[in-house]
């Protein structure tokens, strides 16, 4: 990839960082945020949203277009859902919980709170709300983060509900579980200071890790998402929805800086051709013997074959502007967003059946010069007619250059149209839930991982590596919690960080275990009542039947801590039956038959005992 100079280009970018928090219960109702298989679900319901206006009379323009689109929504109810969530009852109080810890997260980037907080609607007509917008709240505003790239402000702060998981595609809209909606998350939106993209990688760095430090976030796949703005100085503001990993950030934004570059150099282009988008014009009798299965099959079923000239057009269809991506992928985007399953064009013909005859049939049917392009549709009438009308209107904002759009997030760090940038008319005010007046006096300043780190090291006397991993670990607040009732912080640092990661490379389903089980293993452990030898065996047990206490599933694996006679008598039978091996090698037979000890004490016993009762054994007998 071409490694541009970003001051030149004048890259400006800036983040906002959705993350869910851990609390108790859902932002505006008592319901638990746990996530449920869609499997698990009771009973389901369906809703068909459409946009309103704002108090100013104007309709959002995002919202606007996503309604073109006609969609049942279906979603998945559990029995834990309440009417809140189905948008049958109003939304209760702000949770308390959700706000204490947005405040802590404000006091981390020296944020200024508001004085009083008011929930706002943010319309979405995606469905991926029941109620058909969003609720969010301003928390605190003007703070700042380092990066060694200098300053990066922090505009605000807000706690939101998040929305409902899409689940899957249906053959009439789309189907949304209802567990996900509801659970808080706080959104953190940085001012446009980054400038380069290894400064907004380092940016999301330092939020991650601000974030994590307050031990009150959820952890894994899809509990943090970001969204990055980018433009150029010759481009246009770009926001780049979901973002899953946050180490594709700094690719998302080299590939943005690419693709504006590459749609600025195409209309330079197009203005020097003189380019123009020609009529639309209905070609299917130009395919009524067509091999295309695309194109016969939209034709055999009553469709229609839709095209467009795209004067001046000819070879920038095709060019690629990211990796993989072309001009005619962005159309091909908007023709999608209206139903259709893609277009083809003349740059990439003859091809999908498509033959040479065909495309001169249609050029010649729609006026098409040499230096000229042609796109098509094929699907059924009003889908092709409304398909090929969004490709003409992205091919006239081609001859602009960059547009203002929202797009979402490729796996592999390019980006796709989802609809335009939404504008103020998507926000009003929340009648249903009353202001709070946040106090931060009440909430104490987590202590940053940076700092656990170094802490655990001197109070702890843990190494540096197991120090680290365990204040970055999603156990961090167990670890917190069983050191400061007493246990020892070495048994708790291994167990949680060396322990488990071992057992889950053994395919053991460890997500199984709780934080009870975890803190009962840990007390059996450290109270001497479980050697440490037998803490794995015993999680193990635990994580394949989950419903048993610490204290059953040790009775029945056997994993109690044996007494030294126990010991004893053990390592006899081990030495008697390795007798002619004692004889022969003496102390030298020692390693050998520790191990066979402890296997065969199946964890009943700390090794340092094992270890001594052996050496006294075999030196008797040597």
């Amino acid at each position: 990839m071409t490694e541009y100079d970003y001051d030149e280009l004048g890259l400006v970018a800036g983040l906002e960082i959705h993350q869910q928090l851990d609390t108790a219960t859902k932002l505006f109702c008592q319901c638990p945020t746990e996530l449920r298989e869609p499997e698990e679900s009771t009973r389901r319901f369906t809703r068909y949203l459409h946009p309103t206006r704002s108090e100013l009379g104007e309709i959002d323009d995002a919202a606007l277009e996503e309604s073109k689109v006609d969609r049942e929504f279906e979603y998945l109810a559990y029995d834990s859902t309440c009417l809140v969530e189905e948008d049958d009852e109003p939304p209760h109080e702000l949770d308390r919980e959700a706000l204490e810890t947005t405040l802590e997260v404000a006091q981390l980037m020296e944020m200024n709170p508001v004085d009083q907080a008011h929930v706002m609607r943010k319309l979405v007509v995606d469905g991926s709300n029941t109620s058909g917008f969003q609720r969010s709240t301003l928390i605190a505003t003007g703070g700042e983060i380092e990066t060694s790239a200098g300053t990066v402000g922090i505009e605000d702060l807000l706690l939101e509900e998040e929305s409902a998981q899409r689940v899957a595609e249906t053959d009439d809209g789309v189907r949304y579980s209802l567990d996900r909606l509801g659970i808080p998350l706080v959104e953190i939106g940085t001012s446009p200071d980054i400038s380069s993209p290894e400064q907004a990688l380092e940016a999301a760095e330092r939020i991650g890790m601000l974030l994590r430090s307050t031990g009150k976030v959820k952890r894994g796949l899809g509990t943090i998402r970001q969204d990055v703005n980018v433009s150029i100085a010759e481009g246009a503001r770009v926001e780049i929805k979901g973002v899953q990993s946050l180490d594709d950030i700094d690719d998302i934004v080299r590939n943005e800086v690419a693709r504006q570059v590459e749609l600025v150099e195409i209309r330079d282009e197009l203005a020097e051709r003189e380019a123009s988008v020609g009529a639309i014009q209905d070609a299917s009798d130009l395919f009524e013997d067509t091999d295309s299965g695309v194109i016969g099959g939209a034709l055999s079923s009553g469709g229609s074959v839709m095209a467009v000239l795209l004067e001046g057009f000819d070879g920038l269809v095709g060019r690629e502007i990211a990796p993989d991506r072309r001009l005619g992928t962005e159309f091909s985007d908007h023709a999608k967003r209206h139903g259709a399953g893609g277009i083809f064009h003349t740059d990439e013909l003859p091809a999908y059946g498509v033959t040479d005859e065909e495309v001169a049939a249609l050029r010649e049917a729609v006026g098409a010069d040499p230096e000229d392009a042609v796109a098509i549709v094929a699907d059924d009438t009003d889908t092709a007619e409304s398909a090929i009308e969004a490709v003409a209107e992205r091919a006239r904002t081609a001859l602009e250059g960059v547009p203002e759009e929202t797009r979402g997030a490729n796996d592999d760090g390019t980006t796709r149209y989802l609809r335009p940038l939404p504008g103020a008319a998507r926000m009003y005010p929340e009648t249903d839930v009353p202001p709070v007046e946040p106090d931060p006096s009440e909430v104490p300043e987590p202590e940053l991982l940076t700092e656990k780190v170094e802490r655990y090291q001197d109070e702890f006397d843990l190494g540096e590596g197991l120090a680290e991993q365990v204040a970055y670990g999603r156990r961090m607040p167990l670890f917190e919690d069983v050191t400061a009732a007493g246990i020892d912080p070495t048994l708790a640092a291994s167990t949680l960080e060396s322990t488990l990661t071992e057992l889950r490379r053994d395919d053991v389903p460890v997500e199984n275990l709780t934080d009870e089980h975890l803190e009962a293993v840990l007390e059996m452990a450290d109270d001497g009542d479980l050697p440490n030898e037998g803490v794995g065996d015993l999680l193990a047990a635990l994580a394949e039947e989950p419903d048993r206490t610490a204290e059953e599933a040790a009775e029945a694996e056997g994993l109690g801590g044996a007494d030294e006679s126990e010991v004893r008598e053990a390592i006899v039978e081990v030495v008697e039956r390795n007798e002619d091996q004692v004889e022969e090698e003496g102390m030298q037979a020692f390693s050998g038959l520790m191990g066979e000890c402890m296997g065969a004490l199946r964890g009943k016993a700390d090794g340092d005992l094992v270890s001594r009762l052996l050496r006294e054994e075999i030196q008797q007998r040597a």
